[in-house]
């Protein structure tokens, strides 16, 4: 696959730069859960060293082999961090200066360890306890093992109590560049919040002469009904009223849901290609301002402007894949909420996705703008 062109980085570049002192007010939500990312042991050689299980597939082998037997697998603990993709999302907007209020399942009565510092810099409003997760992640990919008994208390009556009432909550995302509502899939009453916001709060906001980004990520719904997610599509489009709505979804998800608008992909095109056919395709169906879909290797973003395409920087061998695509998805709302068109933003996103999971944690506006020169210069390691 080709790489990005030296120049369009360098314009990438030179406009963040030119934005550096721009303010930002973002709101986001709902989710919130304790992440401990596990590696799975293939052959263990003592209490501290082992080799670990490096494919889904070959996982997948290990467990099918077990079938009618049984067999043991052990889980190394790698780290226990803050998890979920709204707060994911948040950090990362955080990393570069994006004034933040938060709104999700972060711990109650108290906040959890794992969020606090995040609630140090941020305003935050939690609404339950979080969820729990157990990451496992292989090198090309990970499985998301959830525990998400209390994500039914994120309702739109607690999230109405909590944040003050409709008026309030009105004040609060009516000064934001960019709102987020993450994690439809996993949140049982998203469409229920995503209702009372239409209804109670969007009658109280603002029409600004530029309309602010809604940012949605349904993260992964094989697991919700074909009616459930075209009813989810309906009422993102529903959100062009007062914002402009984007939806981010990585490459499962695309060919997922475009399965449900009869969309299938042509398998005699080229993988890049066909993919491109598929996210044009999708985007007439939506009604939303902006569709983005990130694989691995590259992204792509459809506006009423045309489709765009950035590739890379693709790392063979990621420190930390859980919470790449959220990394990502941040680095091209900040972008495009800067004023970015969508090919930069795309770089943007590429390039914050790029350096967290080279890094294990999400890169401020001098880290990126360090990655897009050594991008450039063809320095990255892999």
């Amino acid at each position: 696959m080709s790489d990005v062109k030296k120049e369009t980085l360098q314009r990438t570049s030179a406009m963040l730069e030119a934005k550096r002192d721009q303010t930002l007010n973002a709101f986001i939500g709902v989710d919130g859960f304790v992440d401990e990312i596990v590696h799975v042991v293939r052959k263990r050689h003592d209490a501290h060293r082992f080799d670990r299980v490096e494919t889904i597939a070959e996982y997948g082998e290990r467990i099918l082999r077990a079938a009618g037997l049984s067999t043991n697998i052990e889980y190394v603990s790698v780290q226990t961090k803050l998890g979920g993709n709204g707060p994911i999302f948040s950090n990362a907007l955080m990393e570069y200066g994006v004034h933040t209020t938060y709104a999700g399942n972060l711990g109650k009565p108290d906040i959890h360890p794992v969020f606090r510092p995040m609630a140090e810099r941020a305003t935050v409003y939690s609404l339950a306890n979080p969820g729990f997760t157990d990451a496992v992640e292989f090198y090309d990919g990970k499985l998301i093992i959830g525990k998400h008994q209390t994500l039914k208390e994120v309702n739109w009556k607690n999230f109405r109590t909590a944040l003050g009432g409709p008026e309030q909550i009105a004040h609060m995302i009516g000064r934001c560049q960019l709102f987020g509502m993450e994690n439809w899939t996993m949140m049982p009453y998203m469409g229920e919040i995503w209702a009372g916001l239409m209804e109670e709060v969007f009658p109280l906001l603002p029409d600004p002469p530029v309309k602010p980004i809604a940012f949605f990520d349904l993260a992964d719904p094989e697991k919700r009904s074909a009616d459930d997610i075209r009813a989810a599509m309906g009422q993102i489009g529903q959100f062009e009223q007062k914002f402009r709505a984007i939806l981010g979804l990585n490459e499962k998800e695309a060919y997922d849901i475009a399965k449900l608008y009869d969309i299938l992909p042509d398998e005699s095109l080229p993988e890049v290609e066909r993919l491109e056919t598929v996210v044009f395709a999708l985007y007439q169906k939506l009604n939303i301002h902006c569709l983005v879909v990130h694989p691995i290797r590259y992204a792509v973003a459809c506006t009423v402007d045309g489709l765009f395409r950035s590739f890379g920087p693709y790392c063979e061998k990621p420190v930390l894949t859980t919470g790449a695509g959220d990394n990502f998805n941040a680095g091209f709302c900040y972008a495009y909420a800067l004023g970015l068109d969508p090919e930069a933003a795309l770089v943007a996103g590429n390039a914050t996705s790029g350096f967290y999971v080279r890094r294990a944690k999400s890169p401020q506006l001098d880290d990126l703008l360090d990655f897009l020169d050594h991008w450039q210069r063809g320095t990255l390691s892999s």
